[in-house]
């Protein structure tokens, strides 16, 4: 979004570069503009996981990839660990899923959606389930196929 942070390790020519992608460390990090915000209630920093679920997924292109179904958790680390998208079918009928690691995805307060820098056409490719029949999502493997082909910085390094 518009929020810039300095670069780690910056000497006397200190940059700034975005929160987001180009600084996915950023995320976890704090400072005075994520606590000094003038946003009233909760959000967009800490939201309610209910509120996100329904929310559509669009790419660069502003097309619409999906919706948001469910966040997993990581309970143990405490740490949301992937969106479960849905995509296609009538009244979660015929609808694929696919996980989706959280870190490749960033919330677009504007358009009140999630943007996910991935071609539509991509999906036929990426690794998804149907409702009955979900991964092992705790299988060390999976997780890092899946974050491989989002190439997205895996949450639990």
């Amino acid at each position: 979004m518009a929020t810039t942070r300095p670069t780690t390790g910056a000497t006397t020519n200190d940059t700034a570069i975005p929160m987001g992608m180009s600084d996915p460390a950023a995320r976890y990090r704090t400072g005075d503009d994520y606590w000094t915000r003038d946003d009233e209630g909760p959000g967009p920093q800490v939201m309610a996981a209910d509120t996100l679920t329904g929310d559509e997924v669009r790419n660069g292109a502003d097309e619409k990839l999906g919706e948001i179904t469910d966040i997993m958790l990581d309970v143990p680390t405490g740490r949301v660990a992937y969106a479960v998208m849905s995509v296609g079918g009538v009244l979660g009928i015929g609808n694929k899923l696919f996980a989706i690691p959280w870190s490749a995805m960033q919330l677009d307060t504007d358009s009140k959606c999630f943007r996910l820098n991935v071609a539509k056409e991509r999906f036929d490719q990426a690794p998804g389930f149907d409702k009955d029949h979900w991964p092992s999502m705790a299988d060390q493997r999976w997780a890092e196929d899946v974050h491989e082909f989002y190439e997205a910085r895996p949450y639990w390094s």
